[in-house]
């Protein structure tokens, strides 16, 4: 007779749980009593928190397009071991978004509307019919690991002989819509400050949304790989780092050349909070990982890659806040601060997506451990800075 057990209480599960409950009971207090009385959102700010929070979820998810076209459209098989975390991710992080715009609309029950109500003119539509796409091709991408679970392989086998054509309308759906968030901005020159305002705005999204995606992979594996074990081969994870710096470099030269061929270079020398947001973006999230992800002792470094990770993630993060809101606002007369409802809804659907992932790569088979081999060590940082010896 099988027993059941409870799941082990550890920190994080408990805070996870917290944020899920406070997050749920702020929902239902949003749509009980409107957007006007939970929000601090207004005619002058009617995009807030939860609107960066989708560019921040699509973003992460982009390492899901990334990784489906190297592997299965340009054969690139020595990372076929991240395909599935990499859908796992984008799947879970284009549900979240769907979710956080649905409780953003001022009328919810009218989330169906663009499905009906054509406007082939506005970038919103655009954005919106690419998400309701993209979102059904990762279901049928992710279709056979669940199906695989049951032993289900007919099926399996016939997903497969149409996937194809679905990975290739799945990558041209998320490269549209990845780029498309930062067209969003590109109707407001003169409200968005020039340090985040670029006619290259769509270009930026891109090429950043590739580190951050690639980044969150290897977080989440190395989050996940405990007891020995390793989900991925560290020549792997090293590689993705080197794709990682080469993303983020390809950005600094995108946007400095950008600063300086339309002249607002000199806007980086003004002491306010838009600089300061500036420099903790730029430095935290871009420029110092780029600088250490120069060194082969950082790539091969769990500890390492993992401090690099979260730097991308925050700078990254810090980018589109910044252009979501730091950038719209103009101190002291038009600010925005979110209320504690728009926060406890962002941080439990946060955590709705990190538990999520940690289910179901327990229960789904998403990784294939290997053993973590002996030579291999958490402490690259000595081997780095100091010289090889040589007998």
């Amino acid at each position: 007779m099988r027993t059941f057990a409870l799941p082990r209480i550890t920190v994080w599960r408990s805070i996870a749980t917290l944020l899920i409950t406070a997050g749920v009971i702020a929902a239902v207090l949003r749509f009980t009593l409107g957007l006007g009385a939970t929000t601090n959102l207004s005619d002058e700010f009617p995009w807030g928190l939860w609107i960066g929070f989708d560019f921040l979820g699509i973003g992460l998810a982009a390492a899901g397009f990334t990784i489906v076209a190297a592997v299965h459209l340009f054969h690139a098989e020595d990372y076929e071991p991240i395909v599935r975390p990499a859908l796992l991710t984008a799947f879970i992080g284009y549900t979240l978004v769907v979710l956080v715009l649905v409780i953003d609309l001022g009328r919810p029950d009218h989330f169906w509307h663009p499905l009906v109500m054509w406007n082939p003119h506005s970038v919103m539509f655009e954005i919106t019919w690419c998400v309701i796409l993209y979102t059904t091709v990762l279901s049928i991408e992710f279709a056979p690991i669940v199906l695989e679970k049951f032993n289900m392989h007919e099926p399996i086998k016939w997903i497969h002989t149409f996937s194809l054509p679905f990975m290739i309308i799945g990558v041209l759906l998320s490269t549209l819509h990845q780029s498309s968030f930062g067209s969003l901005y590109l109707i407001v020159p003169n409200r968005l400050y020039p340090l985040w305002y670029s006619p290259l705005l769509p270009i930026m999204f891109f090429v950043s949304c590739i580190a951050s995606g690639i980044s969150m992979v290897i977080l989440e594996t190395l989050i996940l790989s405990r007891n020995g074990r390793t989900l991925l081969p560290p020549t792997l994870r090293a590689n993705l780092a080197k794709i990682t710096a080469v993303a983020l470099a390809v950005y600094l030269v995108v946007r400095f050349q950008d600063l300086i061929g339309r002249g607002d270079l000199h806007y980086m020398l003004a002491w306010n909070y838009h600089t300061i947001a500036f420099y903790f973006e730029v430095l935290v999230g871009f420029v110092c990982p780029l600088a250490l992800l120069m060194f082969n002792g950082v790539r091969q470094s769990r500890r390492g890659l993992y401090c690099v990770c979260i730097m991308v993630l925050c700078g990254f993060a810090a980018n589109r806040m910044n252009t979501a809101i730091t950038g719209m606002e103009i101190y002291p007369t038009r600010t925005y601060f979110p209320s504690l409802i728009e926060i406890l809804i962002m941080l439990g659907i946060a955590a709705v997506g990190f538990s999520a992932f940690a289910i179901i790569a327990g229960y789904l088979p998403i990784f294939k451990p290997e053993p973590v081999p002996p030579q291999i060590t958490d402490e690259p940082w000595i081997r780095m800075l100091a010289p090889e010896e040589h007998g």
